[in-house]
């Protein structure tokens, strides 16, 4: 059974251990990727491609011309196709899987790696927050990871590949004002959980990744967006609750998450390391956290010490 891996930014790099031996002939394999308009997608495009990979990368804005496309676009590198991908639509889905089927230098191969990062947060404690939010971030992180997964799975069983699955130490822990989130990152730990135990027996390897804060690196959330992400919510709470919490308290809680989002760490590399080990890798792990020590350490307190005293620390 593959052993959980841990890895610390300010310690060493993920993906640096010299004993872990790598798959051959990378340079024949494909790897998919949603959510590769910006963020952690649009770094590990690259990154696996000058590995020798061949990519897709799929991407919400490639039909505008908009977004992180356009610069892979620009690679003109045979190794690297991007694809039109909305991971909510199952017709672009659907398409998507037949693009990738015909474009195979040998479909009877399949595909060799399934990265569903695509995914999409917000914030705001459960009276802030409107069912339709809910229902969003479900919607992109949640159903859009199992959907992905379950279009693909034919193609990646072929190649007794690889799925690797972006989670967040939100997976992990609940967090005030991040139940939207904690939500959909819980439920694909326990989808990825699942699959693993059912592809062990076709030869598919899953892992997840569990990265701490690291939002300032992906531009999540600006302080722009912040304001007006709190701005709507706060019109559009019900008379009731704006009258019992008061607006000093609401704009307490926003403060917190600027605070929050300020705090991440700017480099991605150690998560982009995380995915690619899992992917070259001929012993992957089960679980990577590429986080710093406080985050790892709270996670660890957190899901193993009573409630009673993880509580306590963290949240009273």
């Amino acid at each position: 059974r593959p052993v959980q891996r841990f890895c610390f930014p300010l310690l060493s790099p993920c993906g640096s251990r010299s004993y872990a031996s790598e798959v051959d002939q990378i340079g024949s394999r494909a790897v998919l990727i949603t959510g590769c308009d910006s963020g952690f997608g649009f770094a590990l495009a690259k990154h696996l491609h000058t590995k020798g990979f061949i990519i897709y990368a799929g991407c919400l804005q490639k039909d505008k011309g908009d977004g992180g496309s356009k610069d892979l676009d620009n690679m003109k590198s045979d190794r690297m196709r991007t694809v039109q991908l909305n991971v909510c639509d199952s017709k672009e889905v659907d398409r998507a899987v037949e693009h990738v089927n015909s474009s195979l230098e040998d479909p009877e191969k399949g595909l060799w790696g399934l990265v569903n990062n695509a995914g999409i947060s917000t914030f705001g404690e459960v009276e802030f927050t409107s069912m339709d939010t809910y229902m969003e971030v479900a919607e992109v992180n949640l159903w859009g990871t199992v959907r992905t997964t379950k279009a693909f799975l034919p193609l990646i069983r072929r190649s007794k590949g690889r799925v690797v699955n972006i989670s967040s130490m939100m997976g992990r822990m609940g967090s005030p004002a991040r139940s939207p989130y904690c939500i959909t990152k819980f439920g694909v730990e326990a989808f990825s959980d699942c699959l693993r135990y059912e592809m062990q027996p076709q030869g598919v390897m899953v892992s997840i990744v569990e990265p701490g804060n690291f939002i300032a690196a992906t531009n999540l959330y600006s302080p722009e967006r912040i304001k007006a992400i709190a701005d709507k919510m706060w019109d559009e709470l019900p008379e009731i609750v704006r009258k019992d919490y008061g607006r000093k308290y609401f704009d307490e809680q926003v403060s917190k998450m600027e605070t929050y989002c300020n705090s991440g760490s700017t480099d991605t590399s150690p998560v982009i390391e995380s995915v690619a080990h899992a992917l070259t890798s001929t012993t992957p792990y089960t679980r990577y956290h590429p986080m710093d020590y406080y985050w790892w350490l709270r996670m660890q307190i957190m899901t193993h010490m009573p409630a009673a005293i993880s509580d306590r620390l963290y949240v009273y």
